[in-house]
């Protein structure tokens, strides 16, 4: 019988202290409330009066100039920093309150997690200018080198510019994702293997598609110091005077035509040289 009372006793000292814990609760969390919503105030406040400086004072053409280019075109959205900028300054600002009400609440992993939220906040926008810097830098050379490309007569000069544009537009990338924090050995290592891959295969593409041109210049170091301009030989059935001698060919006037020849054939043919004489 006297283990009822204290039974008693217990339930009923248990209801006190859950009563007192909420009692202590509800004030601490009026304030987190009252806190956040001040935060929501005042980043909004923040966040319309950053947007309408910076569009006054003409911050947006970057922006615009941004959008000028053909593979933000191709994503078919608008950039206007001014409107990025306020929002992530209303993003940060709220946290902050976040942060002071989850310390008001007492709920410590919130507020860890809060925390580094707010300190990730300006590595991102350390990454996001040089990701904005890097592609106007990107930009500038594809304009560059289509230029160059005009310039030289070079046909390929669109695709050589896309290449170049895409190539410093990825180092500008995982630049971007490093200074955010991110690890990037993972894409560093692949994008070398690409590149070495690329490089590798373009050397071996362009050696044997030049083979002939370097076969020719290699044998003007041996043929330049035998044949002059105004000897006359024969090549195989072409027979004329030598009048002119570059880098990689040899002109035969041949009676009322002329005759290029290869200065590689000169090494693998016979050639017979005759005295300073017109052609027959």
């Amino acid at each position: 019988m006297n283990q009822l009372p204290e039974l008693t006793e217990i339930i009923r000292n248990t209801f006190q202290t859950l009563i007192n814990q909420f009692v202590e609760f509800v004030p601490r969390l009026l304030g987190a409330i009252v806190i956040l919503l001040i935060g929501i105030g005042f980043a909004r406040l923040v966040a319309m009066i950053v947007r309408r400086v910076l569009g006054k004072v003409g911050f947006d053409k970057i922006g615009n100039r941004l959008n000028e280019i053909s593979i933000i075109k191709q994503l078919k959205t608008e950039i206007k920093l001014s409107e990025i900028i306020a929002k992530v300054l209303y993003y940060f600002i709220l946290l902050v309150f976040i942060k002071a009400s989850t310390e008001k609440l007492g709920v410590g992993a919130i507020t860890e997690m809060v925390a580094s939220l707010i300190n990730f906040i300006p590595k991102l926008i350390a990454a996001a200018i040089m990701l904005q810097v890097g592609v106007l830098i990107a930009d500038a050379l594809r304009a560059a080198v289509i230029n160059v490309c005009q310039s030289f007569n070079i046909a390929s000069g669109r695709l050589l510019s896309m290449i170049v544009f895409i190539f410093f537009l990825i180092v500008t990338v995982i630049s971007a994702l490093g200074q955010a924090g991110i690890n990037t050995e993972l894409l560093e290592s692949s994008f070398n293997l690409i590149i070495g891959g690329v490089i590798f295969a373009f050397a071996i593409g362009y050696g044997i598609a030049s083979r002939d041109l370097m076969a020719n210049i290699i044998s003007s170091f041996y043929t330049k110091n035998k044949y002059k301009e105004g000897q006359v030989i024969q090549i195989d059935d072409a027979k004329g005077e030598i009048i002119k001698v570059d880098t990689l060919s040899l002109t035969l006037r041949t009676g009322q035509t002329t005759t290029v020849i290869p200065l590689q054939t000169l090494q693998m043919k016979k050639v017979e040289v005759f005295d300073n004489a017109p052609a027959t």
